[in-house]
């Protein structure tokens, strides 16, 4: 937490929003399909989405989402591109160990890699995982929206590459860094 409050703007995020922690999910599964179901829209209609998904299972599962009727789930606002998606996901989970204890061994980038291999998962969709899933400290999402919108509302303009070399102020705290980020464009 030092290595933020050091930066007097994330000095005055820490103090306005409190103690802020990650807090890795409970199921890993869970929590890439959350992110799945994020890219690329807004979080009003990600959370709307997700709802009514998660409405269907008794607990989102890789078995679950298999046995789910395809159409359901598009219908359930997933579409037809999403949908596929969490059904690779689901098939990769049953294949191999992408549990924290599964890739507790493994570099960010390596999770990063290995989650690639899954069609729809891209890098964005990897950061967020090592976040919310893993609970990595020192992940620095520059691919998500939010967090460039937050710090050029912050810290002026930047390219994303400015913006990899500015948060190294905040290593090895960039996750965190990145949840105060959250929390200001949201405000």
């Amino acid at each position: 937490m030092d290595e933020l409050t050091q930066d007097p703007v994330m000095a005055e995020l820490v103090e306005e929003y409190g103690p802020l922690e990650l807090d890795p999910a409970e199921s890993e599964f869970e929590r890439l399909v959350i992110s799945i179901v994020n890219q690329s829209i807004s979080t009003a209609s990600a959370n709307a989405v997700r709802e009514r998904t998660f409405a269907l299972f008794d607990g989102v599962t890789p078995e679950a989402v298999l046995a789910a009727d395809e159409e359901t789930l598009v219908e359930a606002g997933l579409g037809k591109a999403k949908t596929e998606y969490i059904r690779n996901a689901a098939e990769a989970f049953i294949e191999r160990d992408l549990t924290r204890a599964g890739l507790a061994d493994a570099t960010d980038q390596e999770v990063i890699d290995e989650l690639a291999e899954i069609h729809g998962i891209g890098e964005w969709t990897g950061r967020m995982y090592l976040i919310f899933a893993l609970g990595r400290e020192d992940v620095f999402p520059v691919g998500d929206l939010a967090v460039r919108r937050a710090v050029e509302s912050l810290y002026g303009e930047m390219s994303r590459a400015e913006m990899r070399e500015f948060a190294e102020r905040w290593e090895p705290s960039r996750s965190l860094a990145t949840l105060y980020l959250w929390e200001h464009y949201e405000s």
